[in-house]
């Protein structure tokens, strides 16, 4: 059992790590959860010593195999929440992150388990994320951004690279959406902005962020 301050920190350091692939450095936690750095230096050690991060003074953190499988299965249980409130609850997509992040505290595996069963064992979030597995396997897919295609290219939108609200209000006033079917018309090198067709019906220009930001099956 963790705290739900732990379970930020370790979640954070898992985010921030790239899925655990490099060290984080404390300036960088501390920005993520807004909080000071000497608080975050207190935490790391307490990680530290119960076996979930390697803290290195002056280096960085890492997390341990034990706490990346802790990581893994908060945001297993993040996920599967904001599945369940987008489907069964009907909330649309840029409404669910904060509602998910105080659900994800909720210390049940069989809720867990039985929330997977319910949802049908979903894949992927609302987000297009991947959702972990109860063992910590993670599904991957494969995809590319929008800024990455040619023109005459097209594919299908499967995920977003910026879930905040604003993007995702954004993309869904445009009527961008996961399964929607993107076409490249053309690209304009002046500030990388992107004229698309959007399902067949309507051409959009996007600018080269919009673009930066938008997942697409390869």
């Amino acid at each position: 059992m963790h705290s739900f301050t732990e379970e930020n920190y370790i979640k954070a350091i898992y985010k921030l790590s790239d899925g655990g692939t490099r060290e984080v450095n404390t300036n960088a936690i501390a920005e993520a959860l807004d909080t000071k750095a000497a608080s975050v230096t207190d935490m790391l050690r307490k990680l530290s010593a119960k076996g979930i991060a390697d803290y290195i003074k002056y280096r960085g953190v890492t997390l341990t195999e034990r706490g990346e499988r802790v990581a893994l299965q908060i945001i297993r249980k993040h996920r599967l929440w904001e599945v369940f409130l987008v489907e069964k609850l009907k909330f649309n997509w840029d409404e669910v992150h904060d509602m998910a992040e105080e659900l994800e505290h909720i210390n049940s595996d069989l809720l867990i388990r039985r929330l997977d069963e319910f949802l049908g064992y979903p894949k992927f979030d609302p987000h297009g994320d991947p959702i972990p597995t109860e063992d910590g396997e993670m599904n991957t897919k494969q995809q590319r951004l929008l800024a990455e295609l040619e023109v005459n290219s097209s594919g299908t939108v499967v995920g977003v690279n910026d879930s905040q609200p604003l993007f995702l209000q954004y993309l869904d006033k445009m009527g961008i959406f996961l399964g929607a079917k993107i076409k490249v018309i053309d690209k304009i090198p002046y500030d990388n902005s992107l004229e698309i067709n959007l399902e067949n019906k309507k051409n959009l220009v996007v600018s080269g962020e919009v673009a930066r930001n938008i997942f697409l099956s390869a």
